[in-house]
């Protein structure tokens, strides 16, 4: 007979997927009834028309704050018009169908974006009441807790002691907000067994139509040998490919116990599981720390720290980000499908029965090739077709001013002074429209900005000052003809009052804002940690760069989590385009990532093009406020020669104190500026004389930056 909990958590699966709203259908018919026109409600909820069309046609629904004064709004006219007969409600239709659209234009329409459903993305949930244990998996006190009080375990009943744990070799499994559970496993199959049945570890799903997190159990050295694994895994030519041979005596104990392991097989990062029993999935995670599980460059210092600081650490993460699922680029890529999951429940008209379809919004479940300009040269679709038309080269900038074009007065400035901007590519993630759908090949088309896709124009004959880079190319360089360029570029060839006349171009009917949940989510989890180093939003410029002297000193272990998330959006929007791994791949021939949903090189163009856009437009902005031209860009760094150390000597601000519209601007904020590094300027001058770009190396000690991919 089922438990009390276990008919209160089934209870709670069915709440959940209740409808908010009412069916679209009904919408309608309730404004009409109150004698309310489209344009007027839209005028009270402070949207557009067409976006209230589209709730009542069910093709996007409203989020947060509009979602409960909308809620709020239809209860009010149910209450007054109630229809007759009182209808049941019914889920909104999956689609709304569409005709089918002509085989070729010239004159490309604009498609109205297609959004998803409202995401709830939740920030750190308050604290539960302390629950009590199984009595077969006793909690204790830490003997070495963390330095500074975890992250608080998620608000749900079904995983009371959080996302994952750290086990150490005694057995001690470090939780989040302090946890420390007996683990009495002594093999792989137990720790399993014990991690899916006693642990209480796991997270709720991201969004309604997703599926809950699997629990991670972390493994320091000391608990892989207690565990019968080796200490290191050494003798393969590539990190990547780092694995247990499947003759070890663990590979065989996991087979021999009835679970599987993933294609990537027993690596640092390991999922073994046994096929889903219903609805219940039988899925746990494990990751190696010595066998380099937390990448250095994305978590500093973390694998050296104490296993309680560690659970502190990746619980920060797992609560504010997603519970990680191997490095942090593949938890930015897997964050993307968590928050727009590609099927929702629907309702089968023939039977009654609730089946798979498609979530409006989504990339969706199948793999979707790219047009060959998007490709990349190895890719079937340009070995088969023999492709020899170009491709899309929208990269970050990697740019130097010549030198011969330094005036004497920049020459006598003291100083070159390096602005980052806060995660770049996330902020032109922001509300950015990419295709959903396959590509059409169309020839000679008038260019539409709202329309994502590739385009074939000449842009050559725009003319723009040398000391800037060209806005066209990753190196700055002016185009010598035509060339391949993601709408974002060609638009701002238009913005600067040159015409465009495209050869022909690859398009997507389909589109919508797809990023725009995982942007609204990493861009919290950045502005938080941020704001729990000691910088946040409400100070003034001199106090932003005092505090960004400091903050990584003030919690070593929220700054980690600070890098890791960075590092997830730069390695989130690189995973689009994953290129092939190994050294016997031939040109032509289908690798694994391929068979992503996620594989969308044209999403990574879209995102670089409109981030190096946006670079270029506050680089001519500062040109015409300030006279100041840069020395030398690299992704998202730009050095500027200045009379003094600080970005309050150059940077434009209002004779009311306030900075300068348009330009680069000091904050915590994704596409706001902080300093990157201070040198003298003959030390830029000498680095543009050897052909060296000062802009990778601002920050001192020989500093790279992170270029993306």
């Amino acid at each position: 007979m089922a438990s009390q909990e276990e008919l209160f958590a089934s209870v709670d699966a069915l709440l959940e997927e209740e409808p908010q709203l009412p069916p679209p259908a009904e919408r309608a018919r309730l404004r009409e009834a109150a004698g309310i026109t489209q344009a007027r409600l839209a005028t009270a909820l402070k949207t557009s028309t067409q976006t209230v069309k589209n709730y009542e046609n069910g093709r996007s629904e409203p989020k947060p704050p509009r979602l409960e004064a909308y809620q709020r709004l239809l209860k009010g006219w149910a209450a007054k018009y109630p229809a007759h007969g009182a209808p049941t409600a019914t889920p909104a239709p999956a689609a709304t169908p569409q005709p089918e659209a002509p085989t070729t234009f010239t004159e490309p329409a604009t498609p109205e974006p297609a959004t998803a459903p409202p995401v709830e993305a939740p920030a750190i949930p308050a604290a539960p009441e302390r629950l009590a244990r199984p009595s077969d998996c006793p909690a204790r006190s830490s003997r070495r807790p963390a330095t500074k009080k975890a992250a608080k375990p998620a608000a749900d009943r079904r995983f009371p002691h959080g996302p994952l744990a750290v086990l150490d070799g005694d057995g001690s499994a470090y939780g989040v907000d302090g946890i420390v559970l007996d683990c009495p496993a002594t093999t792989i199959p137990q720790l399993v067994e014990w991690t899916l049945k006693e642990s209480g570890l796991g997270a709720a799903k991201l969004n309604r139509h997703g599926k809950d997190s699997d629990p991670l159990v972390v493994l320091t050295a000391a608990a892989a040998v207690k565990l019968g694994l080796p200490e290191r895994l050494e003798g393969h030519e590539q990190r990547r490919s780092l694995r247990l041979p499947d003759d070890h005596p663990v590979v065989k104990q996991v087979a021999k116990a009835k679970w599987q392991l993933t294609q990537r097989g027993f690596g640092p990062w390991a999922r073994i599981y046994r096929k889903a029993q219903g609805r219940e999935r039988q899925c746990a995670q494990l990751a190696i720390l010595s066998w380099d599980a937390l990448d250095e460059r994305s978590w500093p210092g973390v694998a050296e720290m104490e296993p309680a600081d560690i659970a502190r650490v990746l619980g920060v993460y797992a609560q504010r980000v997603i519970t990680p699922r191997g490095s942090t680029a593949v938890s930015g890529l897997e964050l993307m499908t968590a928050l727009r999951p590609p099927t929702r429940a629907v309702r089968d008209e023939a039977t009654g029965n609730w089946v798979p379809g498609h979530n409006p919004g989504s990339l969706g479940t199948e793999p979707m090739d790219p047009a060959p300009p998007e490709a990349t040269q190895e890719h079937p679709v340009v070995v088969n077709s023999g492709w020899s038309g170009g491709f899309l080269n929208e990269e970050a900038y990697q740019w130097v001013r010549d030198v011969d074009l330094l005036t004497d007065e920049e020459c006598h400035l003291p100083y070159a002074v390096g602005l980052d901007l806060n995660t770049a590519f996330l902020a032109a993630a922001a509300r950015l429209v990419v295709g959903l759908s396959d590509p059409d090949h169309f020839h000679a088309p008038q260019f539409n900005p709202k329309i994502p896709g590739s385009w074939l124009v000449d842009l050559s004959h725009v003319e723009l000052d040398p000391r800037l880079p060209s806005p066209f190319t990753p190196t700055g360089e002016r185009p010598a003809g035509p060339a391949w360029y993601q709408t974002h570029t060609v638009a701002y060839a238009q913005e600067l009052g040159y015409n465009v006349h495209p050869i022909e171009a690859y398009l997507r009917r389909e589109t919508g804002a797809y990023l725009d949940p995982w942007h609204d989510r990493l861009k919290t989890a950045y502005v938080d940690t941020l704001a729990d180093l000691g910088v946040t939003r409400d100070v003034d410029d001199r106090q932003f760069l005092a505090a960004m002297e400091q903050h990584k000193n003030a919690d070593p272990a929220l700054a980690a989590v600070l890098s890791a998330i960075k590092a997830t959006v730069k390695g989130g929007i690189g995973k689009l385009r994953e290129r092939p791994q190994g050294l016997h791949y031939k040109d032509g021939e289908r690798w694994p990532a391929l068979q992503r949903p996620t594989w969308r090189p044209d999403i990574r163009a879209a995102v670089i093009s409109k981030a190096r856009v946006n670079m270029h437009r506050k680089m001519l902005n500062m040109a015409t406020l300030t006279g100041l031209y840069p020395l030398a860009v690299l992704s998202d760094c730009v050095v500027y020669p200045s009379p003094g150390e600080s970005p309050l000597d150059f940077l434009p601000y209002a004779a009311s104190g306030k900075p300068q519209p348009g330009a680069f601007r000091l904050g915590p904020t994704p596409g706001l500026a902080k300093l990157e590094g201070v040198q003298s300027m003959l030390w830029a001058v000498d680095l543009m004389e050897k052909g060296l770009n000062p802009a990778r190396h601002i920050k001192g000690g020989d500093a790279v930056l992170d270029e993306g991919e």
